[in-house]
């Protein structure tokens, strides 16, 4: 038995070498061939709207056009990572439009504030969209077809093909035809014997994968469409023992898709029972966050149960789809203010931005009912403070805090009283004071008034205008709810390209076939063939292997040459010139 491997080559469709003049070999390759025939390239001339129409969706569910309007989505979503979107921060979108005013008019005409929404984003994701499904329906059929159908018969002269070997052997044809059948099968090969020879037929994942690969883009864009439209995220500071209840109003910021509806929100509850942190406390990381966990008593729906839950960075709580995050945290001064009267106005835990990795934090205190002065006039005051967990101590060092625990924590606050403009209706920073329509406290050298205290300490404001007490420390924490719909969609999509892309880039199309025909002197001459779509060194390997399998079970003639002469088949296709088909560009 001798094994041949032809060098010429089968043709990106699997066709015939150079020079073959095969029939039967021109008809295999053009089978095996699973992309749709187009006509040849460019523009109709003279034949009507219809045919313009036709050009137009040729091209518009080709492979390049597919490819050029992947591209172009691509470029198009450049500029919605650079350009401040109205959809994720109106604020900043506000201060590049005074930052460039000149600009912001063309801006606005290009809809580049509002990219993922803008009538040119849509029209490309559309028309991929088309262009994708367009791609796929005739190459389904095609594949149905296929799967339905047999391979095909064997080419009159298969040592033509690009895998070859021959072998005389003393079983009958009927019996080598039988034992190949078996063979083949076993290897997971369609197989089924045809006239002197069994053809199979392998590899049909590969336009599987190809059609998976592609029907998972179209799975992708609607995923990712949809949990555009239908998205909410939503901020919420919680300070430790308050709560946060779902709706519209609790949130301090929030933003959601165009199709989005406020009473679609999934109604539940938490409250923030405890938040713990850790930090690194030698060594050059001194101070590195290592743990946080914020401890939550949930309810789910009006009259849900209460349970227990952590909430950990990167391991958010579920809830009827939505998912609650854990952002941030911070440092809350509990804070009383008595006024000159005697009558305590004002006692809460004030939430404190960290400045630093050390948290070093600022805030305001507002005081804006229920105080009088020593005259019986009603004001408005406010505090500006400094806080820091660890303080280097008096004279060791400045407000800036030496460590995120609290191993020395300190407060510094001078006050304001007059009027703080939160009654004009515009909405105010929480953080800050607008010391606009106020007068800073004075102490008796006509200095600004500020204090530093400890835990537990007070101090007396001037001309006996009350007393603020620094009450002791809480904490808060910053939560991010957000309903995706779509992301496990998307997943799905995302993991069956892959696959799709692997088996169609992996796995080999190719068919064998098996000749057996007695001889004129009584002896069997078996001949094997191999032909891929494209062309692959496993080829002539695999029909080796499957050649030394049948000789096993149709061994070699004794005496037998290596190289046979095989006898005419009758039955094989007549051999006239054919031209393998040029595989077509289509998805």
């Amino acid at each position: 038995m001798s094994t041949t491997d032809k060098t010429a080559g089968t043709g990106t469709g699997g066709g015939a070498a150079p020079g073959t003049d095969d029939a039967g070999l021109g008809d295999a390759a053009s089978q095996l061939s699973t992309a749709p025939l187009e006509d040849a390239p460019g523009a109709p001339a003279g034949i009507g709207v219809i045919g313009w129409a036709r050009w137009f969706w040729r091209q518009l569910t080709s492979m390049r056009v597919a490819l050029i309007l992947l591209f172009m989505l691509s470029l198009g979503a450049i500029p919605g990572s650079l350009v401040p979107q109205n959809s994720v921060d109106l604020l900043k979108v506000a201060a590049w439009k005074d930052e460039h005013p000149k600009l912001t008019p063309v801006y606005e005409k290009l809809q580049l504030f509002d990219v993922y929404s803008s009538v040119w984003f849509s029209a490309i994701y559309i028309l991929l969209f088309v262009s994708l499904i367009g791609c796929i329906v005739p190459r389904t059929w095609q594949f149905v077809g296929q799967l339905r159908g047999r391979p095909p018969g064997a080419p009159k002269r298969l040592n033509r093909l690009p895998a070859y070997t021959t072998w005389r052997t003393e079983a009958s044809p009927e019996d080598v035809l039988d034992a190949a059948g078996t063979v083949l099968r076993q290897r997971r090969f369609r197989a089924h014997t045809l006239g002197t020879a069994v053809a199979a037929e392998k590899g049909y994942l590969r336009e599987a994968g190809n059609l998976a690969f592609h029907i998972a883009l179209i799975v992708m864009l609607v995923a990712f469409a949809w949990g555009r439209l239908f998205f909410s995220e939503g901020g919420k500071l919680v300070l430790k023992g308050g709560g946060f209840s779902n709706t519209l109003t609790q949130y301090d910021d929030f933003k959601s898709g165009s199709l989005f509806d406020s009473d679609s929100l999934p109604p539940f509850s938490f409250v923030l029972d405890e938040f713990d942190a850790t930090y690194e406390r030698t060594g050059p990381q001194k101070g590195t966050p290592r743990d946080f966990k914020a401890y939550v008593t949930y309810s789910e729906g009006a009259d849900g149960a209460p349970k227990k839950a952590e909430i950990q960075v990167n391991k958010p709580l579920e809830i009827d789809g939505s998912k609650i995050y854990l952002l941030g945290h911070g440092y809350a001064p509990v804070i009383s203010v008595t006024d000159a009267r005697g009558k305590v106005v004002f006692k809460d835990a004030v939430p404190m931005l960290p400045q630093d990795g050390n948290l070093t934090s600022t805030g305001a205190v507002k005081v804006t009912d229920g105080y009088r002065d020593k005259d019986g006039k009603k004001e408005q005051l406010g505090f500006s403070g400094v806080f820091v967990p660890t303080f280097a101590g008096a004279g060791k060092g400045t407000m800036f805090s030496q460590y995120p625990g609290l191993d020395y924590p300190a407060l510094a606050l001078t006050g304001f009283h007059g009027s703080l403009g939160v009654d004009s209706g515009l909405p105010q920073n929480v953080y800050q004071l607008n010391t606009s329509k106020m007068k800073q406290f004075k102490d008796k050298d006509g200095n600004p008034f500020a204090v530093r205290m400890l835990p537990g300490e007070s101090m007396n404001l001037p001309d006996g205008a009350g007393t603020v007490k620094f009450e002791g420390i809480g904490r808060w924490a910053t939560f991010s709810v957000t309903h995706q719909p779509g992301s496990g969609l998307a997943l799905a999509g995302a993991v069956a390209a892959i696959l799709g892309l692997a088996g169609s880039l992996f796995i080999q199309r190719r068919r064998v076939w098996v000749r057996a025909v007695a001889g004129p002197d009584g002896v069997t001459v078996v001949e094997m063939a191999g032909l891929g779509r494209s062309e692959s060194a496993k080829l002539p390997e695999e029909l080796a292997e499957l050649a030394l399998t049948l000789n096993g079970l149709a061994p070699t003639a004794p005496g037998a040459p290596e190289d046979p002469e095989a006898p005419e088949d009758p039955e094989a296709p007549s051999e006239e010139p054919a031209e393998a088909p040029v595989e077509g560009e289509r998805g």
